[in-house]
């Protein structure tokens, strides 16, 4: 097994990659040992970087550490917030989400499946294509929250952020 990271123009950490569950590794991503990529993973106290030909974590300015955790917390709630595919109210919780990952795999292995999915206002016969589309409405809602921490956490490291900026620029949410 390989670990690869990627990196923005600004040097910051932007992709993790494990060679057994990604298909495909980018181009430009390189490859680090197990420790440092779990490190990666865990350790979010701080910035991680290319400096020098190497990864590695600064500290969030002290004045930010409580702004970091506000940013985490905000994504985590606007994650859950919900989705609306084709009329259906979709939970985005991080239950809701595994269960429909688990489904759209189905789905992805059996084009004539067909379940009983439950919404926020009840159950819905669905077939194979649709269940892909919720699992893709719901992938790109939950990745488009996780940038929009990212832009807010290199906003923080320009000292470009203002409070007002918590509340802007998040995914619709389905209002549940």
């Amino acid at each position: 097994m390989k670990y690869y990271v990627t990196v923005g123009a600004d040097s910051s950490l932007n992709g993790r990659y494990n060679s057994e569950i990604h298909g495909r590794i980018p181009a430009d991503a390189f490859e680090v040992e197990a420790d440092l990529y779990f490190q990666t993973i865990s350790e979010a106290d701080g910035i991680w970087s290319l400096q020098d030909g190497e990864l590695v974590k600064r500290p969030f300015p002290s004045s930010t550490r409580n702004t970091a955790l506000l940013i985490a917390d905000e994504r985590y709630r606007r994650e859950a917030s919900g989705v609306v595919v084709d009329g259906l109210k979709i939970e985005t919780t991080r239950d809701s989400q595994a269960l429909i990952a688990s489904t759209g795999l189905s789905a992805v292995l059996d084009p004539e499946y067909r379940c009983n999915f439950k919404t926020v206002t009840g159950f819905v016969e669905i077939g194979a294509a649709q269940i892909i589309e919720i699992a893709k409405a719901v992938r790109a809602h939950v990745q488009a929250c996780f940038d929009r921490e990212l832009a807010l956490l290199r906003a923080i490291e320009a000292g470009e952020y203002n409070d007002e900026m918590l509340t802007e620029g998040w995914p619709d949410s389905a209002a549940l």
